[in-house]
């Protein structure tokens, strides 16, 4: 298993990463079962905690069903763009995501399940994400675990893809995380622009609607009946088991600051299997794909970048760790020095 395979199991197949990394956030928001409190509508924007703003980040998409364009930039001067149909009603959520840039390709979400359409192959793929990559994502989480990494405040106020939107600063307490400026639409709460911020405050990463139309005419039963493969179609199916980093033998000698684990999964990879294992902090989020180590494809220990997301590859004795977040360096470089064999 490759760097760029293992980055791409972190998201929702789309044809550009960032394309499915940011999607994700605007349309699904938060974990189903969080326990943030809903804030009023009456409350003002300057009053609200940060149990609340992610509460209207959380809600947003399970009520209000949508039609959008969306881009995504970093600061290497990468561009990429889709379009979006996102339906809700009380009981699902389903998506239809279709890349406007790249090669040709369909992603459908409903719920947990994934499919994703490759016309030029004639092929489709199909698997069942839990957690991964969606904001804020710790099931757990309260609001003193939030404050105790991330601070809030309201930026002021801006229009955005022609709605009026209140612009909120998450500015991090330590440089293991990214801070966000997120601006949430007034009325709705829905996220309708984002930056993810480095240490100095520069903008690593920027996604916003370039339109935007809410509560279309557009039903859920009608977008999950587009999900089914086309006759002649190959269909692939994602292999993921369900495990613990414990039976797979791994554990953390020490937590690195706010990151608790989230779920683990083993996967197939170019030789044997792979353990993935997801971190987040309610916010940022972490992986680490971890296989035995072949010196024929394993060459060299390194770090990469691109854009927010960070790549960090190190032996450790006969295994091959890659570590992958939207974090600074040093959070990786925290997760690589913890991380133990214990069997």
């Amino acid at each position: 298993m490759n760097t760029a395979t293992m980055t791409s199991l972190l998201l929702p197949s789309s044809a550009i990463r960032r394309i499915g990394r940011w999607l994700l956030i605007a349309a699904f928001g938060a974990v189903a079962g969080m326990s943030f409190a809903q804030a009023p509508a009456s409350s003002k924007p300057s009053d609200r905690s940060i149990a609340e703003w992610l509460s209207r980040l959380q809600m947003a998409p399970q009520q209000h069903s949508y039609i959008g364009t969306f881009v995504v930039s970093s600061n290497a001067g990468a561009m990429s763009s889709a379009r979006i149909w996102h339906a809700c009603d009380a009981e699902r959520q389903v998506e239809r995501v279709e890349n406007l840039t790249g090669a040709p390709r369909s992603t459908f979400r409903h719920n947990e399940e994934v499919v994703t359409f490759f016309p030029e192959q004639k092929l489709v793929r199909t698997e069942r994400r839990e957690s991964l990559g969606r904001f804020p994502q710790l099931p757990k989480s309260t609001e003193a675990s939030i404050g105790e990494y991330y601070t809030v405040r309201v930026a002021g106020a801006e229009r955005v893809a022609g709605f009026d939107a209140d612009v909120v600063l998450l500015a991090a307490r330590d440089p293991l995380r990214f801070g966000y400026r997120i601006w949430s639409e007034r009325r709705t709460g829905l996220m309708v622009k984002m930056q993810t911020l480095g240490l100095e405050g520069e903008v690593l990463e920027q996604a916003a609607f370039s339109e935007l139309a809410f509560d279309p005419a557009l039903r859920t039963s009608k977008l999950a009946q587009m999900m089914v493969p086309p006759e002649g179609w190959r269909v692939e199916r994602s292999e993921a088991v369900k495990t613990t980093a414990q039976a797979e033998g791994w554990a953390m000698k020490s937590a690195v600051g706010g990151f608790q684990p989230t779920n683990c999964y083993r996967r197939r990879a170019v030789a044997g299997e792979a353990m993935q294992w997801a971190f987040s902090d309610g916010l940022a989020s972490v992986s680490l794909f971890v296989e035995p180590y072949d010196r024929q494809r394993h060459l060299q220990e390194g770090l990469m970048a691109s854009g927010a997301t960070h790549t960090l590859t190190h032996r450790i004795q006969g295994w091959w760790l890659t570590a992958v977040g939207e974090v600074p360096p040093q959070t990786l470089r925290a997760f690589a020095q913890n991380l133990e064999r214990r069997k």
